[in-house]
């Protein structure tokens, strides 16, 4: 195994878990009345998808700074930097685009939860 193999090989195993342990897509249900967006809100579980998506790059509490992610803890980006980075991932291909993975009021709930490692802000 080389050197690169070692190292990317915990990642590839934490990946491989976090898949199986609930990485399938769930749909959300409505109440009657409600909108679909209103009822995709209250039910979103940010911690779940952060775990299902994000801690294999990010970590548990956003300061891994896997193959170059962001440590969330030290950054200072505003709400609506976060939504577009999590919507269409970054510039340079680090971060995954979400927008065909999450929707808008997930993505939303995502970057105010990112918003939380960060105690200063």
């Amino acid at each position: 195994m080389t050197a690169t193999m070692k190292r990317l090989f915990p990642l590839l195993l934490l990946t491989l878990i976090m898949l199986a342990c609930g990485g399938g897509e769930e749909t959300v249900s409505e109440a009657p009345g409600e909108t679909p967006a209103v009822a995709a809100a209250q039910d979103i579980d940010v911690k779940k998808i952060w775990k299902i998506r994000c801690i294999a790059c990010h970590g548990l509490y956003g300061d891994m700074g896997t193959n170059g992610a962001a440590n969330l803890q030290e950054s200072t980006r505003d709400l609506a930097y976060r939504v577009n980075i999590i919507t269409n991932g970054s510039e340079n291909g680090v971060m995954t685009p979400f927008k065909d993975i999450l929707s808008p009021e997930e993505i939303e709930a995502m970057a105010k939860y990112t918003m939380t490692f960060n105690e200063n802000l």
